[in-house]
């Protein structure tokens, strides 16, 4: 099994994009054309510029909040194969993790911040000991996307 959740990430860079464009639009017209008459909808100025400042932060940082990352993973061949990075506004490094199927000795998964948040963690079995790898963030996958990913590792898994 191979996917990845380009997908997701593209929704969320578009709806990025397009509440930017939106907040400048506002601005331009309530603040250097002056063509908005306020108040409108009973709202002056003021409580419209702070409400949608804050509805455009929300969007923007609540990927970064809650870790999104790209990934793509595939179970195909000798090897579990991750491929991951940070999705947001504020980039990050790519990562990949290989691990071959029969040093593979197990994952924890984590939830925190009420579902909001939620992580994979790798290990690897080594002659010296067993490897944890780096958390894999995937709160960005769907229900069902998380699911296969957990169902395929734990068909990998040794048994506890």
């Amino acid at each position: 099994m191979t996917f990845d959740n380009s997908l997701t990430i593209k929704i969320q860079r578009l709806t990025l994009f397009g509440a930017s464009i939106l907040i400048l639009g506002y601005f331009a017209l309530t603040y250097f054309e002056r063509l908005i008459k306020y108040p409108l909808l009973g709202m002056s100025e003021t409580s419209w510029t702070i409400m949608l400042i804050i509805v455009y932060l929300i969007i923007v940082f609540l990927p970064w909040i809650r870790k999104y990352q790209f990934v793509y993973f595939s179970d195909e061949g000798d090897c579990i194969i991750f491929r991951y990075f940070e999705s947001g506004i504020f980039g990050g490094k790519k990562n990949s993790v290989e691990i071959n199927k029969k040093t593979f000795s197990g994952f924890k998964t984590e939830s925190r911040f009420l579902g909001l948040i939620q992580s994979i963690t790798l290990f690897q079995q080594y002659k010296e000991g067993v490897a944890k790898y780096p958390v894999i963030y995937i709160s960005a996958l769907s229900k069902r996307e998380r699911e296969k990913v957990i169902k395929s590792l734990k068909q990998f898994a040794p048994p506890l």
